[in-house]
């Protein structure tokens, strides 16, 4: 059984709650009712309730397999503002509050914040920038994290690494050009969600255009910096660098290249670029001449899993995205 097998076996196992608030969108209320369906998680429909419905049955879907939530009935959202005031650390009141819950990401958002939901999943009609400020200002930050960033999952075809055709990337899609401190930060986040979502142990290459020295200038001291920060806030962990990315995947290479002991080098599952023009680009190339399906971008930083999918995202990915943040929010409960 695969990695991405087992994940979906897990998810099955232990289904969550996962609220939809771009579900009038084809390709998403598509992707909730398969992953539904199949009993991989609760899929829960966030927005005009009766539009919803009618939606789902003109597109042949039993709408049995949804719960619908409507964002105009007002005894559940005054009880959801209830919980969630409630909550120490609120700093938006009633109004405010009831407010920003007129838009169905808030309003999801909300939902899972009092953990009437796990997971709240969207991408496909809001953009990153939305989902970030939502989830800041809704879900909130993971107590000693400062830097929200993600991860993506690439299943590469042909691909013969440390964890068979499977590597772990990021961040390829939040952090546009983070700071040594930071990308530390990306770094150990990133461990921390390989662990708990595929029992790894992470061995995590931060690469740059040098391995060790062969290059010089200020943005490789960056990484070479960042390593250190890393390896000093976390030594439990494995993480590595500065290394080329062949140097990072490939044994042969990182025989030439790493003169030195290293239990990253040549077998990382965990690759963290040092900037996002790398890590968007590298991504696209992976999946267009890889031929790869990125699983992604997983959210890092959150006191609870929030997902922003890519819009260009087909079906399949999509729900393999849901799939994997089931499974990250029963890890961190």
């Amino acid at each position: 059984m695969s990695i991405l097998d087992q994940i979906y076996e897990k998810a099955k196992q232990n289904p969550q709650r996962v609220a939809f608030p771009e579900a009038e969108n084809e390709k998403m209320m598509q992707a909730a009712y398969e992953t539904g369906k199949d009993g991989y998680i609760i899929p829960i429909l966030v927005g005009d309730a009766k539009k919803l419905k009618d939606l789902s049955e003109e597109r042949g879907y039993d709408s049995s397999v949804f719960r619908f939530v409507d964002i105009q009935e007002e005894e559940y959202k005054n009880k959801l503002i209830g919980m969630y005031v409630a909550q120490p650390g609120r700093f938006l009141k009633e109004k405010a509050l009831a407010r920003r819950m007129q838009d169905p990401l808030y309003y999801a958002m909300v939902m899972q914040a009092v953990e009437e939901a796990e997971v709240t999943f969207a991408g496909i009609d809001n953009t990153t920038g939305d989902v970030l400020l939502a989830g800041q200002m809704i879900i909130g930050m993971q107590p000693g994290i400062s830097t929200i960033s993600s991860i993506g999952l690439c299943d590469i075809p042909g691909f013969e690494g440390s964890e068979g055709s499977l590597l772990a990337v990021g961040d390829s899609a939040v952090c546009t050009n983070p700071n040594a401190e930071q990308l530390a930060s990306i770094a150990i986040s990133a461990c921390d969600t390989v662990k708990a979502l595929l029992d790894w142990e992470p061995r995590c290459a931060m690469v740059s255009y040098s391995t060790l020295g062969s290059g010089q200038g200020e943005l490789i001291d960056k990484v070479v910096e960042a390593v250190k920060i890393a390896k000093e806030q976390r030594p439990d962990l494995a993480i590595d660098g500065e290394f080329q990315f062949d140097a990072a995947i490939s044994p042969a290479v990182a025989a030439k290249k790493v003169g030195r002991e290293s239990k990253v080098a040549g077998k990382a599952n965990v690759v963290i670029w040092p900037d996002l023009n790398v890590g968007n680009v590298a991504v696209k190339l992976i999946q267009q001449f890889g031929h790869a399906n990125a699983y992604g971008p997983m959210l890092q930083g959150f006191n609870k899993v929030v997902c922003d999918c890519s819009r260009g995202a087909p079906v399949s990915e999509i729900k393999g995205n849901i799939v994997i943040s089931a499974v990250r929010a029963a890890g961190m409960q």
